[in-house]
């Protein structure tokens, strides 16, 4: 008797219904004999697109990018054993930025798992290796719970705190056919129109405070909480930092925004006399606090969606646990009923430690001011900057470089080089009318260039600005400072037009910092793919070097301990 392929419901086509069901889109990945079954159940059905990447590392990358520019789940699709194994890098930086992405690989048939018997692609203990790069890993064991699993899976990636949640699926399984079952969540009626009891000593504090300063993390753009954000600061007159992540919390253009410069000496020592913070949704990360020797406050209200992530790093006086948009809502309302008149000189220091904190930046860049004013010119402020770790970046894009809105700042929260392409591409797959840019030095992006070909296939208008030194620019600087010498950071660098164009790109090299915002202006108009290639040795160096991290040199000299 002939089966009826058509008829049959499998594993497969289980999982792409409940990501259909989820509002999946887009999907990246690339296709292999341990996930074939999932990729041709994704074609049967036709509502999702695939973006086939060139290696998994990148596709990680891309489901990362997509997830964090438009605030949807990110959807990975692996191999079996290595093939995930090179997600797994990557896997490390959705967990650190906190990015709700669901990572599908396969596995070697069921009857071959931990037999070691050297079953094609088999890998000593796949389910470990992802646990420890995930937010949670987690395997198929009855073919019967794919939905069950698929459904859980993906609530648990977007529960906060969110990130990266793996699921392996053995071949076998894929394939196996089981019940079309219709799962529905009974949830209670909606409580929104009860009004967030806030406590009173909440009030209290934020009342008496005649210095506050409010330091917004990510979680305040992963809760879109930002227009919340803002009504507290305004309401309060509070100076508000931002770390990298918490980018677009606030526009960077308003007057009460320090913004990323917790760690610069003038932003330390204005702490040091602040008497109230309230911090919200920030990891305070080691390289953002100079490995927590900022100062804070004694009177501290955090406010996060972790219950661990309470006095993990800075003690707090209140915890409030919960979603960020809510419980600022609530603040707010609650003061509403008693207004404060922020203190005018206060609001004078404040500005005051905004404009200086910039100045003395900009002081530094010598022929790079003209590139970083430049971009500012000439790129729409809806613009989406990708960074990828190199000075450029470090120095003044992720500081000087104003962002205006969640979304639009993307970074290396857990330091990898090479993952800016990827990330950028899959920010343009989920904002195709925007303009994406990507800030990149030639050390790193050589990591994941093949992906560019994933951009041109694509047709995505993605702009590189990469900036050349023939080698790890950072790490020289450390090592200088540090020993005295360098090691190990001079790098060969091909030919990056000629290699751009064999790629499809459209690209320039650029020998003066003069040149830049015209064919900066180029790219944005003619909506191709492109990179701009920025000769380091031609422009010039900056006007002070940049030695890394505050005490990065002094960490790696020779001590006792």
């Amino acid at each position: 008797m002939e089966t009826k392929h058509n008829l049959d419901f499998t594993v497969a086509d289980a999982v792409v219904k409940e990501l259909v069901n989820a509002g999946v889109e887009v999907a990246f990945g690339i296709v292999s004999i341990h996930n074939m079954p999932i990729y041709d159940a994704i074609l049967r059905d036709g509502t999702i697109q695939l973006i086939c990447s060139r290696g998994e590392s990148g596709a990680v990358n891309m489901a990362d990018g997509y997830a964090r520019a438009t605030g949807k789940l990110g959807v990975v699709i692996t191999s079996t054993g290595t093939g995930a194994g090179n997600g797994a890098g990557s896997l490390v930086e959705a967990w650190a930025a906190g990015v709700p992405l669901l990572h599908l690989t396969g596995e070697v048939a069921s009857p071959y798992l931990g037999t070691g018997k050297g079953y094609i692609h088999e890998c000593k203990d796949q389910l470990s290796m992802m646990s420890g790069a995930c937010k949670n890993a987690v395997r198929l064991r009855q073919p019967e719970q794919a939905s069950s699993l698929l459904k859980k899976s993906i609530q648990e990636a977007l529960a906060a705190p969110a990130g990266p949640v793996s699921l392996e699926i053995p071949i076998d399984y894929q394939s196996a056919i089981i019940e079309d079952v219709t799962l529905e969540e009974i949830k209670p009626e909606s409580l929104t129109d009860i009004k967030l009891m806030i406590p009173e000593k909440v009030a209290e504090m934020v009342v008496k405070a005649k210095r506050p300063v409010v330091w917004a993390g990510g979680g305040v753009n992963s809760a879109r909480a930002s227009k919340e954000l803002r009504k507290l600061a305004e309401q309060i007159g509070a100076a508000v930092i931002t770390s990298q992540s918490g980018k677009g919390a606030i526009p960077e253009n308003h007057q009460q925004c320090i913004g990323h410069f917790a760690a610069n000496e003038a932003t330390r020592e204005f702490l040091e006399d602040a008497d109230l913070l309230i911090s919200v949704g920030v990891r305070f990360r080691g390289n953002e606090t100079a490995n927590w020797k900022v100062p804070v406050p004694e009177k501290h209200i955090s406010i996060d969606a972790d219950w661990m992530a309470i006095n993990r790093n800075y003690e707090a006086t209140i915890g409030l646990v919960g979603d960020a948009k809510d419980i600022l809502k609530g603040i707010t309302e609650v003061l509403d009923e008693q207004p404060i008149t922020p203190d005018a000189s206060y609001l004078e220091e404040v500005h005051a430690l905004r404009s200086k904190v910039r100045s003395e930046l900009r002081e530094t860049l010598g022929p790079y001011e003209k590139i970083l004013d430049g971009m500012t010119e000439v790129l729409p402020q809806d613009s989406i900057l990708v960074r990828d770790v190199t000075v450029q970046a470090n120095v003044w894009g992720s500081r000087l470089f104003e962002i205006y809105e969640p979304g639009t700042s993307i970074h290396a929260s857990g330091g990898g080089i090479g993952q800016g392409l990827p990330t950028a591409i899959g920010a343009q797959v989920g904002c195709k009318d925007k303009t994406v840019v990507l800030m990149a030095g030639d050390g790193g992006f050589m990591v994941n260039v093949g992906e560019m070909v994933t951009a041109a296939e694509e047709k995505l208008p993605l702009i590189i600005v990469l900036f050349d030194d023939s080698g790890y620019g950072v790490l020289r600087n450390i090592q200088d400072a540090a020993y005295g010498r360098q090691v190990a950071v001079d790098l060969l660098s091909p030919d990056f037009v000629k290699l751009a164009e064999a790629m499809h790109f459209d690209a320039v090299r650029i020998q003066s910092a003069d040149e830049f915002a015209s064919e900066l202006k180029k790219a944005v108009e003619n909506r191709n793919p492109s990179m701009i290639v920025v000769d380091m040795d031609k422009v010039g160096p900056m006007a002070k070097p940049f030695g890394g991290p505050p005490g990065a040199a002094e960490s790696f000299k020779p001590k006792r301990i």
